[in-house]
């Protein structure tokens, strides 16, 4: 069976294609993957409606680029798979449009897919993951789950903002534009690592991170070593309270793997304390390939397909929709 997935819900607009038998544990095989980011001038953030604009301007050449580099043409693919949510609502709505488009026009099924969902098959897919507690981090995302009752349910989240925000509302406070989190990680690894405090804060088993950004707001930033410094510290002490509740997560689930799926998957002292942690408790420590970390078609057309194959469902093109906040644990998984 064959999918075509469109990702839209925040700066990246991307299409890709993908084949798997219909059996969840078949072969899946990536038949082109391509995608086009919106990037805000220097200092700002990601306003929804200048990236649903990138968006609009770039899907058509996205999409023909994903079709040609498949070898194959649009009669044959199989299902639309569409990111229906959560995310932004000018960016999901490009999409969305596109996608009903496609449906409606080649007379396909449409399948809408929760983004987080996505993420998570996604990683399971590509490191062989059975049956793991997830750790989903990202600018859109902070999550600890395990799967029960046919529901991904939340062991632990943020309180406030993301991990996501505090690493790029601290870039953008330097001058940066969003995603910031590449950035901070090479200003961390540069600096001279000189730990200063900052708030720790966790309650339970969930985390927060506007303490954290407010103290590291109101840090120096005048010399190079400072700013540094700040995002060595302010790194240190998010990741910590990450490692400390997946821990807790770990000791009370007693799982045996962990997988680190969405866009701050792809750093590595987060890696490191994680690796840790799993080596504490002989839990395997999996991480998502830092390519497929960030946004991408290719995790809509992976769980799209492996949706429909089982569930045979999907809707009506008129009917297609999206939820900003679809929340991840009030989606039915009936395939695990």
């Amino acid at each position: 069976m064959l999918a075509l997935g469109i990702e839209s819900t925040a700066h990246t607009f991307g299409c890709a294609v993908a084949e798997m038998k219909e059996k969840r544990n078949g072969t899946f095989t990536i038949l082109s993957d391509v995608r086009s980011s919106y990037k805000p001038p220097e200092g700002s953030g990601i306003h929804p409606r200048d990236a649903s604009r990138h968006h609009a301007s770039v899907c058509h050449r996205m999409l023909k680029q994903a079709i040609t580099l498949s070898s194959l043409k649009m009669e044959s693919i199989d299902i639309i798979g569409y990111s229906a949510g959560p995310g932004l609502g000018p960016c999901l709505r490009i999409g969305a449009v596109l996608a009903r488009l496609l449906s409606t026009y080649y007379r396909k099924p449409l399948v809408p897919v929760n983004h987080a969902l996505a993420h998570i098959e996604l990683g399971a897919q590509l490191t062989g993951a059975r049956n793991p507690l997830v750790i989903l981090v990202s600018g859109g995302h902070t999550m600890i789950l395990l799967y029960l009752n046919k529901r991904w349910r939340i062991f632990g989240e943020t309180l406030d903002i993301t991990i996501g925000q505090l690493f790029d509302q601290f870039g953008r406070s330097l001058g940066f534009s969003s995603p910031c989190g590449s950035t901070i990680e090479k200003l961390a690894n540069e600096s001279k690592r000189e730990y200063s405090w900052i708030p720790y804060t966790i309650k339970g088993n969930d985390v927060s991170f506007s303490g954290l950004l407010t103290s590291a707001l109101k840090r120096p930033k005048g010399e190079k070593s400072d700013i540094g410094n700040t995002c060595y510290s302010l790194q240190e002490t998010a990741f910590a309270i990450l490692a400390e509740a997946t821990e807790r997560a770990i000791a009370f689930t007693n799982k045996e793997e962990v997988v680190v799926v969405g866009g701050v998957a792809a750093n590595r002292r987060l890696a490191d304390m994680l690796s840790h942690v799993c080596s504490r408790h002989g839990s395997k420590l999996h991480i998502c390939p830092t390519r497929y970390a960030g946004d991408n078609g290719v995790q809509i057309a992976l769980t799209s397909l492996i949706d429909h194959s089982h569930s045979k469902v999907s809707i009506a093109p008129e009917n297609g929709f999206i939820d900003q906040s679809w929340r991840l644990d009030s989606v039915n998984v009936s395939w695990r």
